[in-house]
C-alpha cells in the first residue's frame, strides 16, 4: 500500500460512446478504490438526447465533456478530449466506459509500478472478460498481449493471451504492446504523448505503442488481474454504426498515418518521441515493420526484449499457405449457435504460431462443404507448421470439443516473395 496516498493522485480518463454501462463502470471504480478521494475523473460523455448523463452532479472529482452523438470523431478523438482534462495528477489511468475493478486496483497498480523498477513505467493488457449482468463473474487469469499477425496495410495487430504460471510471478511482466482500454502511467504521459485524435480505430494501439517506447517508457503486463472488460458488449451502439457515411474515410487516412508513422517517416503531429528509434523498438520486440515479419521468439511472446538476432533473420522467417481438413459432422440445427470457431496452428513444440477466429458468417461459409471442411490459412513462421486446433465456441453451451490434427506434406506450401 502506498504509505502517502495524498502523493498518489489518480487521473482516470474514460471515453463513452452511448454507453449504458458507464454509471456501474464508475460506480465500480469508486467502490473498489483504496483511496477514492484520491480519484478524479475526466469523462468524454458522448450520447443521444435520451440518454441519461453520468450520476456524478455536484461532485468534484469529475469533469464531464458533454457531446452530442452527431458530433463525436471516433474513440481515439474522444481519448484525446478525455486525456486533456489532466490536471497534474501523479498518475494517469485510461479505461473503457465498460469496465469492471479489483479491490484495491488502485493501491496495487501503484505498488506494481514500483516493482517494474523502471523510472518511466506503462502497465497495460487487454482487460480479462466479464459479462455484465445482474451477477457479475469476476474472475479469470490476467492476460498478456501477444502479437498476431500484420494487416494488409502492415499494422501489427494483437490478441490477447493468458500469462504462463503468473500465480509464481513476483512483478509485471515485459510487454512488447499497449493497450487502449487498459493503460496505467505516470501523470506525464498526459503531457508526452497526447492521444492523436486523427487516429480511429485500427492501429490505435500499434501507434501509442511505439510512440510511448520512443518517449522512454518502459511497457510491462500487470502479472495481477486488475481490470475486467466486456468485449462482447450486446446489443451496443457502435461510433461506426451512427457515422456510416464517414467513418470509412476517417479509418483509411488513420492507417495511412500509422504506416508512415511505422516507417519513420516524419509526421505533422502525434510523431516519435527522441528518448529512443523506431529501429531500437523493432530489435526489443522482434519486429520487423518494412518487412512485415516477426520473429519466432515474438511470434511464441516471450518476454520481450528479444534476444539479439542476425541482421539477416528475416530471410529466415517464410510465408506458409496450410490447409486443415477436417469431417463436416456438424448437424444444420447447431450452424446458427456457433459464436465463433478458433483456429490455430502450431509448430513441432506446440506453440501457438497462427491463430484466427472465423465468424459466424465465415462459419456458415464453410459448414456448406461436405463430407469435407478445408480451411486455407497464410501465416509467417520460422517454423515447420505441424499441428492445428479447431476449437468451436457455442452461444448456448460455451467451449466445445477440440478438434485436433497434423498436416501432411501436401497441406502447405511455402509462398514465394516478389521482389
Amino acid at each position: 500500500m502506498p504509505q502517502h496516498p495524498d502523493r498518489h493522485r489518480i487521473f482516470i480518463s474514460i471515453a463513452a460512446y452511448r454507453d449504458p454501462q458507464l454509471n456501474a463502470t464508475v460506480a465500480d471504480c469508486l467502490r473498489k478504490a483504496h483511496y477514492p478521494q484520491q480519484l478524479r475523473f475526466g469523462i468524454c460523455w458522448q450520447h443521444a438526447a435520451d440518454e441519461l448523463p453520468p450520476t456524478c452532479t455536484g461532485d468534484d472529482r469529475f469533469e464531464v465533456l458533454d457531446i452530442e452523438w452527431q458530433n463525436s470523431k471516433g474513440a481515439c478523438w474522444a481519448r484525446a478530449e478525455a486525456m486533456k482534462l489532466w490536471r497534474g495528477e501523479e498518475w494517469f489511468l485510461q479505461v473503457d466506459s465498460h469496465c469492471r475493478f479489483a479491490a484495491g486496483w488502485d493501491a496495487r497498480l501503484v505498488r506494481m509500478m514500483s516493482e517494474t523498477a523502471s523510472a518511466k513505467p506503462i502497465l497495460s493488457t487487454y482487460a480479462t472478460p466479464f459479462t455484465p449482468g445482474p451477477v457479475e463473474v469476476l474472475e479469470g487469469a490476467p492476460l498478456q498481449m501477444a502479437f498476431q499477425g500484420f494487416t494488409a496495410e502492415g499494422i501489427p495487430h494483437m490478441k490477447p493471451l493468458a500469462i504462463p504460471n503468473w500465480q509464481s510471478l513476483h512483478r509485471p511482466l515485459r510487454a512488447r504492446f499497449v493497450s487502449g482500454g487498459f493503460l496505467f502511467a505516470p501523470g506525464s504521459f498526459a503531457g508526452e504523448v497526447p492521444y492523436d485524435p486523427e487516429l480511429y480505430f485500427l492501429g490505435e494501439e500499434a501507434s501509442m505503442t511505439v510512440r510511448a517506447f520512443t518517449h522512454g517508457y518502459d511497457l510491462f503486463h500487470p502479472h495481477e488481474t486488475i481490470v475486467w472488460h466486456d468485449y462482447v458488449r450486446k446489443d451496443a451502439v457502435k461510433h461506426w454504426d451512427d457515422h456510416q457515411g464517414d467513418w470509412a474515410g476517417q479509418d483509411l487516412l488513420s492507417k495511412q498515418k500509422i504506416r508512415s508513422l511505422l516507417s519513420g517517416q516524419p509526421v505533422a503531429a502525434f510523431g516519435l518521441g527522441s528518448a529512443r528509434t523506431i529501429e531500437q523498438y523493432e530489435e526489443y520486440a522482434g519486429l520487423s515493420f518494412r518487412l512485415r515479419k516477426a520473429q519466432d521468439y515474438t511470434v511464441r511472446s516471450e518476454e520481450p526484449p528479444n534476444p539479439k538476432a542476425e541482421p539477416g533473420w528475416a530471410e529466415e522467417i517464410f510465408s506458409w499457405l496450410v490447409r486443415i481438413r477436417l469431417r463436416n459432422e456438424f448437424s444444420a440445427d447447431s450452424w446458427g449457435d456457433f459464436s465463433f470457431w478458433y483456429i490455430g496452428v502450431h509448430d513441432e513444440h506446440g506453440s501457438e504460431i497462427y491463430r484466427h477466429d472465423l465468424s459466424p458468417e465465415e462459419i456458415a461459409a464453410l459448414l456448406v462443404q461436405r463430407p469435407e471442411i478445408e480451411l486455407v490459412c497464410e501465416l509467417q513462421s520460422g517454423s515447420i507448421p505441424v499441428s492445428w486446433t479447431v476449437w468451436p465456441v457455442s452461444r448456448t453451451r460455451g467451449w466445445l470439443n477440440k478438434i485436433n490434427g497434423k498436416f501432411r506434406r501436401e497441406d502447405f506450401t511455402i509462398l514465394l516473395e516478389e521482389e
